[in-house]
């Protein structure tokens, strides 16, 4: 009963979490969309009034006029009427973590540990995934502190890190719970951001200018630096929310590179946007991106040996019943589970010959099943899995 209850708290959290995400991150795109495509105001009073940009739009049967305020309406009361944008980053994090306490917390020894990596017990496991979330957060705030007059350099050393949280988080967990704690270290950096500088700044602001006196310009000028780190994390972060469906990424010795190389090329993707928004296209970044991804694909294309001798169903069945079926059965008996992963069965030989192909991709070529290799598939037993779908996957 307990892992039915926390299958169905897994979906609503997923749930919640994707639906806050896409009006986070939606917003997101959205206005820095809007600030790269706002123009000097016409109306002189306009700009007189503080009007540093505008920008005409139609949409939905109605026409729409932006007008962005840099540091506040001058000479006229600001609205009472204002929307912070906040709580879409805000509830997005929450859900994520709710998430990750669910699935990855109370389920360490299923999703988070692979003792082959590391020999830890779920209390350790839990510490560690906290400490390594907020950790992030607080390395890199001292970068941008550091390093906030130089954005060049400041991006290499934020990247430079994060790529060194990967390597050492591949050191510590199991593979798919490394890429989740990357990604959770980045959205963590993006709502803090949020919480800690972009609202901040902007409540000081506010606050001036109802007060009567000139806002000081330097909070905003903080929060717009950090929103723009922000907007180039969200491909990367996207990325590796749906990177558990991919074992072929992160399921290899290198799976912390090939995370450094996708990032890699969502960070070029959004910028060559960025860039067309103000109307510069840039072929060559979108050309690199495609590029690293081409490389990356050709460097962990399965080389596939595997034994030549031909193997019976009758010599992998015991395999499959003790690795993979007290998972992937109707009734798992694994400690967990509620359900078969994926709603994938392997506990009859018709249900294991239908899946041969995803049994290779997963327990062969990549090595990402069994979970954290909780059930302790050997080097031997893969091999002889491989033969047998090698003979044709027969149940003779």
């Amino acid at each position: 009963m307990t892992a039915y209850i926390l299958e169905w708290l897994n979906l609503l959290f997923r749930w919640f979490h994707f639906v806050a995400g896409i009006s986070w991150i939606g917003t997101s795109l959205y206005f820095v969309w809007l600030d790269n495509h706002l123009t000097p105001p016409e109306n002189l009073a306009d700009r007189t009034h503080g009007v540093s940009g505008e920008l005409w739009s139609v949409h939905g049967g109605g026409f729409y006029h932006n007008q962005k305020y840099l540091t506040g309406p001058v000479g006229q009361p600001l609205s009472p009427n204002l929307h912070w944008f906040k709580w879409e980053a805000y509830w997005t994090w929450i859900s994520g973590m709710g998430m990750l306490a669910i699935i990855y917390w109370v389920g360490a020894s299923n999703y988070l540990i692979d003792r082959s990596v590391m020999n830890l017990t779920p209390w350790q496991a839990i510490a560690i995934s906290i400490g390594a979330i907020f950790a992030g957060w607080l390395v890199y705030d001292a970068l941008c502190k550091l390093l906030g007059r130089w954005p060049l350099a400041l991006g290499v050393a934020v990247y430079a890190f994060l790529v060194l949280a990967a390597w050492g988080l591949f050191h510590v967990f199991g593979a798919r719970a490394a890429y989740i704690h990357v990604g959770a270290i980045i959205g963590t950096i993006m709502v803090a951001n949020v919480a800690h500088v972009i609202i901040p700044g902007q409540k000081k602001m506010v606050d001036a200018i109802r007060a009567g006196r000139s806002p000081d310009p330097v909070p905003g000028q903080l929060g717009k630096i950090r929103s723009v780190h922000n907007t180039y994390l969200t491909l990367p972060v996207l990325f590796i929310m749906i990177s558990s469906h991919y074992p072929m990424t992160y399921d290899n010795p290198f799976g912390w590179l090939i995370l450094a190389g996708i990032s890699l090329s969502g960070v070029l993707v959004r910028y060559a946007f960025i860039l067309s928004h103000k109307g510069k296209l840039v072929p060559a970044l979108p050309i690199a991106a495609f590029l690293i991804l081409a490389a990356i694909a050709v460097a962990i294309m399965p080389r596939g040996a595997g034994p030549t001798k031909p193997i019976a169903f009758a010599q992998v069945q015991p395999i499959f019943a003790q690795r993979c079926a007290v998972c992937h059965s109707a009734h798992p008996t694994q400690p967990g589970f509620a359900a078969a992963p994926a709603g994938v069965l392997l506990d009859t030989p018709q249900h294991i010959a239908g899946n041969a192909q995803r049994i290779y991709q997963q327990a062969v070529a990549t090595q990402a099943m069994p979970l954290g290799n909780v059930t302790g598939m050997t080097k031997a037993e893969r091999v002889q899995i491989a033969g047998w779908i090698a003979s044709g996957a027969s149940l003779k």
